[in-house]
């Protein structure tokens, strides 16, 4: 599992959808979540970066967990998730200040994500509010996009919410070049 978790860790890095300590990953197996620990490299993760908790675990290890713990379990709670990866693509966060959705203009963006509905809230980082929000429209969409702050995708594996948020952040791309050549 640590190599998963190593391998999608090194492509967010590798593709500008994180910063050196930015963004979170998560697993869940049965009632158990394996998540990033707090602060820890996505880059460059070892095993003790990785959080072994239960779904509803509410003892000293959840301190370890990355902040965005919330989030990942309420997605967990209320969908049938098997992964969950939280980024930070540069472009989708640009458009999420301005537009109400994003909207793929790509034929791969519109195929594999047709729409990412954004999500506006006070308490953008580690709330249950964008829990319970992401987790109800992550049922019917692959992403979502935090308002000025990131994205969460869902998978039946990390490597297919990487696929997800990869998408994201090129149809962002692509309109933000569609709009430039007016």
């Amino acid at each position: 599992m640590l190599k998963t978790f190593q391998k999608v860790g090194q492509q967010l890095l590798a593709l500008g959808l994180i910063t050196s300590h930015g963004g979170n990953a998560s697993i869940r197996k049965g009632d158990k979540i394996f998540i990033t620990r707090h602060a820890s490299m996505l880059g460059c993760l070892e095993r003790g970066d990785i959080i072994k908790l239960d779904l509803n675990d509410t003892g000293p290890a959840t301190k370890k967990a990355s902040f965005e713990l919330p989030v990942h379990r309420e997605i967990y709670l209320h969908s049938g998730a098997g992964a969950v990866l939280h980024a930070h693509p540069p472009h989708a966060i640009a458009l999420s200040i301005v537009e109400k959705d994003i909207r793929p203009r790509d034929a791969e963006g519109a195929i594999l994500l047709k729409e990412v509905p954004i999500i506006e809230t006070t308490e953008v980082v580690g709330s249950k509010d964008v829990g319970i929000k992401a987790a109800g429209l992550l049922k019917g969409y692959k992403v979502v996009m935090i308002k000025g702050h990131g994205s969460f995708a869902v998978g039946k594996t990390l490597e297919e919410a990487l696929c997800y948020t990869s998408a994201l952040e090129d149809s962002a791309r692509i309109i933000f070049l569609l709009r430039g050549l007016g």
